[in-house]
């Protein structure tokens, strides 16, 4: 069985395309690759294009995480072709509901918050660190393997199915 994920943020440069690259990281570490298709998408359009952003490509890559993937936003489609959109913050979590709503009997995606998943934080939201300092970076990312270690691990039992 394959799973397909879409991590989901404002402009796709920081949070949700550390949320894929975290994931992938995890999920080839655990030899579970093969059972997942994973992407990210932004709400917005400014970064359409663009490489994630180079301080959150800096904070992965010290921890041995690459950020594959050039930010696009999210379409109509996204909610037919994906099993799991994760949102990274309660706008985004109304955002995507409203997309997932005009795509109407197509969306069969189920959407939840990313931080639903960890299992170290009671934050609900990932914060943006775009206009912050470095450490910013380094605590989305400390939240991201929390939420996804617990997402990998809510999964996994259904691989085997």
């Amino acid at each position: 069985m394959t799973q397909k994920l879409l991590f989901v943020c404002l402009g796709n440069i920081c949070r949700s395309p550390a949320a894929e690259g975290v994931f992938l990281h995890l999920i080839e570490e655990q030899g579970l690759s093969d059972h997942f298709v994973v992407d990210s998408a932004g709400t917005g359009s400014w970064h359409v294009g663009n490489k994630a952003d180079p301080r959150m490509r800096a904070a992965a890559e010290r921890r041995g995480i690459h950020l594959p993937s050039r930010a696009r936003q999210i379409e109509l489609d996204d909610f037919s072709r994906f099993d799991l959109v994760l949102t990274m913050d309660s706008d985004n979590l109304r955002n995507v509901q409203s997309l997932a709503k005009e795509a109407g009997n197509n969306a069969t995606a189920t959407i939840r918050p990313m931080l639903s998943y960890a299992r170290s934080t009671e934050l609900s939201d990932v914060p943006d660190p775009y206009y912050g300092g470095e450490q910013g970076f380094e605590h989305v990312l400390d939240l991201l393997e929390d939420a996804c270690s617990g997402l990998i691990e809510e999964i996994k039992p259904q691989l085997k199915r």
